[in-house]
């Protein structure tokens, strides 16, 4: 399957608690190969980003130990 075809067939979810913020959300969606999808909510006719197994992991270890946080 190529890509853009599994992108367009991927389950594409946000986190059950961005519906406070006003839509401003990422979409994110497993895809084959361990790689992850990443689209914006409001423009999921964008081409989205799609990060490797590594890359996606990386980043949810900095969330959890909260590099991101302000």
């Amino acid at each position: 399957m190529e890509l853009s075809e599994e992108l367009a067939t991927a389950a594409w979810r946000k986190a059950t608690r961005s519906a406070s913020n006003g839509g401003d959300c990422l979409e994110v969606a497993p895809l084959s190969g361990g790689r992850v999808g990443l689209r914006d909510t409001e423009a999921p006719e964008k081409a989205p980003f799609v990060v490797s197994a590594s890359v996606w992991d990386a980043f949810i270890d900095g969330a959890k130990k909260g590099e991101f946080d302000f």
